[in-house]
């Protein structure tokens, strides 16, 4: 089969690789249908994720049709529609069981980082029983595609870290499709005033059509927030960057007895300012997403409630993927978002 493969910092190649096996009886085999290029991978091209070790597979979001399934796997079978969930989680182990399937003992976040991931032909998808939920009949994979990582990323570690509530003003540094994910699901719980933060004018507009009340520049917002809430502050902060001074004017914006949501992958350190935090009684949170809640958000689409689909900037065929990440990797000039590439 073809496979996008890491070969060290800077070098990646859509090239011939062997077809995955099963390996445990929790595992399941798939033949991809729709994958996409996320931020991580972009960390990882530049050699900052070192788990990652050359030769492997890139990606970890991804729907496919299951073609073998292990001996103990009863929640699939052959030919069933799936999507992928971006962590395996065994089920078992300490943090499992408190339902952090991301820090997983066996699994976590394996997929495109410590084992081969999916944008290839096909996957081997490992602790299937609660790493890969079926697509309802009646919703393409498009539809879906992005519940196996950014809108649970966005909706778990943001929305539901950051305690996101009715009447709220929330502040997202960020408006990369994870920051834009956070703002989708955001929503579902009617934040009052829903202010995105991002330096690219584009990514405001779109931040704007997907529901945000506003769309500044870093230069603004301070203004902003201060008009929006007599100068107390946001009630929650979601950064979505991963650079420090993301993640400090997260800290600036929020108020007393706020929370503070980082979802941005961080390559390096962040100043915490405790000098201005420590009397304020501020909750910060980090985290990967579970993918607990794909189920639930799956049922937001299916009622329309939730469209992710309008974050699509590019289709590509799979055969396409080297190209895919030229155009995602310069998205200043593209506008690329989300692309999507289509195993034909």
């Amino acid at each position: 089969m073809k496979a996008l493969v890491y070969d060290g910092p800077g070098k990646i190649q859509y090239r011939e690789h062997p077809m995955p096996a099963l390996q445990a009886d929790t595992d399941i085999l798939m033949r991809v249908s729709h994958s996409t290029i996320c931020g991580t991978d972009a960390h990882i091209i530049k050699g900052g994720v070192p788990t990652v070790q050359p030769g492997t597979v890139l990606g970890h979001e991804a729907t496919g049709i299951v073609t073998e399934v292990g001996s103990s796997v009863q929640n699939v079978k052959p030919g069933d529609r799936i999507l992928a969930a971006c962590v395996s989680a065994c089920g078992y182990c300490r943090f499992c069981t408190a339902g952090l399937y991301g820090q997983c003992l066996h699994g976590g976040w394996a997929l495109g980082n410590t084992i081969d991931g999916v944008q290839a032909e096909h996957a081997r998808i490992p602790f299937a029983r609660n790493s890969v939920y079926k697509i309802p009949e009646n919703l393409t994979d498009e539809q879906v595609l992005f519940l196996t990582d950014i809108l649970a990323t966005g909706y778990e570690v943001g929305v539901l870290n950051g305690r996101v509530r009715p009447g709220d003003t929330v502040v997202i540094v960020g408006a990369g499709p994870v920051g834009l994910s956070a703002t989708l699901t955001a929503q579902l719980f009617s934040p009052r005033n829903l202010v995105v933060v991002d330096r690219v004018a584009s990514r405001r507009e779109t931040a704007l059509k997907l529901g945000a009340t506003h769309a500044v520049d870093e230069h603004e917002v301070h203004a902003l927030v201060d008009q929006l809430t007599d100068g107390l502050g946001a009630d929650v902060t979601i950064e979505a960057v991963g650079f420090p001074d993301a993640f400090e004017l997260t800290a600036d914006l929020v108020r007393s007895g706020g929370r503070i949501a980082n979802i941005g992958v961080h390559e390096g350190p962040a100043t915490l300012h405790l000098e201005k935090l420590w009397a304020k009684q501020i909750t910060i949170t980090t985290g990967i997403p579970s993918g607990l809640t794909i189920p639930q958000l799956l049922n937001s689409i299916a009622t329309g409630a939730l469209d992710a689909t309008q974050m699509i900037t590019h289709r590509l065929p799979l055969d396409d993927t080297e190209a895919g990440y030229d155009t995602f990797l310069r998205s200043a000039e593209t506008g690329a978002l989300k692309v999507v590439l289509t195993n034909n």
